[in-house]
């Protein structure tokens, strides 16, 4: 189909060529309140670490730039940084792989982005445990495939596991996992994960598991992934990458690995898009991955900002305060306060702080979600403005 415009004064209307039908109703998630607001605004809506990339991973990038590193190179990554990648999961993560089975990808997001196209097809169900992040959706209807919202409980945001057998059709593919959460920071239990892989064996469905905040878990039980579960090493495709423990944001670094019949596709993926990652920053992702006393002094950080910000939310009436069990989030319930949480949102960017209202993704009404990843006088001064706004 094209549509007709009238070139000039031409009474003859000119065609041009519509865009693809797949973008129609396509949404942005919180793309309208991630817009950098003015500088008198405190900002409590992106999920970055608010810390400078240690020193020795941008001194590594610099050399590769300098060593000539700028050419083209193996697609999944080098040898030494996918070896690296599987060293640095079985030790903090016990998940077994080899290089040959991880690739690394222009960000987390593009490695789920191959990860759906790997594990389903047009038409195809894949299940989210709502409220989830706001990327899966669209990024999982672009291909066509059909994302199904199985509400998490209200009182943990874990998952409710009759929902999920419940929420099982015949086409269902695959279930998404992402533990620690965006938004709600919950940490599902190991006792939720091996059930969950569980049901996914009972009905020969893919897991992928984003594990992007993985290392940001402040729960007394560790991070589990579905990889080690029984059954879960044959089905599960593992996200992660390097944004968000080692602030490394801007230089779009993560990797996916799981079974090898999926990492053959997921390397196609590549081959056919991307190509690979700068060259140069291939060496400064393997320094990160050593750089463990920075990750520490950043979670250390993390969890005085965490306190901050419950105990400085929760004196506020009508505002509602979770375990905040990891991640840098707190989704708060602001139902309290007779507002819509997109009511709630206006007001307080109009009382200088920006926040998300979590009504724009499924499963999100009441809510909305701050990052406690800012600094911390940032933290201090988006309280005193809320509090002079709501008392």
């Amino acid at each position: 189909m094209s549509t007709a415009y009238l070139d000039g004064g031409n009474a003859h209307p000119r065609l041009v060529p519509d865009v693809s039908s797949r973008y129609d109703g396509l949404g942005v998630g919180f793309a309208p309140y991630l817009q950098p607001p003015g500088p008198e605004v405190i900002r409590w809506t992106v999920g970055e670490p608010g810390f400078d990339t240690p020193r020795k991973i941008i001194d590594s990038a610099i050399k590769g730039l300098d060593d000539g590193n700028t050419k083209y190179t193996r697609g999944a990554g080098s040898m030494d940084l996918c070896q690296a990648v599987a060293d640095y999961l079985l030790d903090k993560h016990q998940i077994e792989t080899t290089a040959e089975n991880v690739v690394i990808t222009p960000g987390a997001k593009q490695a789920l982005l191959y990860s759906f196209m790997i594990t389903t097809m047009p038409g195809d169900e894949a299940i989210l445990l709502a409220p989830s992040w706001a990327s899966y959706e669209p990024m999982l209807e672009l291909i066509g495939a059909v994302p199904v919202h199985v509400p998490v409980r209200k009182d943990n945001f874990h998952p409710d596991l009759d929902a999920i057998k419940s929420a099982i059709t015949n086409k269902t593919r695959m279930i998404l996992l992402n533990s620690p959460n965006n938004p709600t920071g919950a940490v599902f239990t190991p006792d939720e994960i091996t059930e969950i892989v569980k049901i996914a064996v009972e009905h020969d469905l893919w897991i992928v598991s984003d594990e992007i905040y993985a290392r940001l878990n402040w729960t007394d039980y560790s991070h589990v992934s579905p990889a080690i579960c029984p059954g879960g090493k044959e089905r599960t495709l593992i996200v992660n990458g390097w944004s968000k423990s080692w602030a490394m944001t801007g230089m779009r670094l993560g990797f996916l690995t799981g079974p090898e019949n999926a990492m053959k596709a997921a390397i196609k993926s590549q081959a056919n898009s991307a190509s690979h990652v700068p060259t140069f920053m291939m060496e400064a992702a393997k320094v990160a991955l050593s750089c463990d006393d920075d990750v520490e002094r950043f979670n250390s950080e993390y969890l005085k900002r965490r306190e901050l910000m419950r105990n400085g939310l929760s004196e506020i009436p009508g505002l509602r305060v979770g375990e905040l069990e990891g991640a840098f989030y707190a989704f708060v319930d602001i139902t309290g306060t007779g507002m819509t949480d997109i009511e709630f949102a206006d007001g307080a960017l109009k009382a200088g702080v920006q926040l998300i209202p979590a009504s724009l993704i499924t499963g999100g009404d009441g809510f909305v979600r701050v990052s406690y990843a800012a600094d911390e006088e940032v933290i201090i001064e988006g309280l005193r403005r809320l509090r002079k706004w709501l008392l």
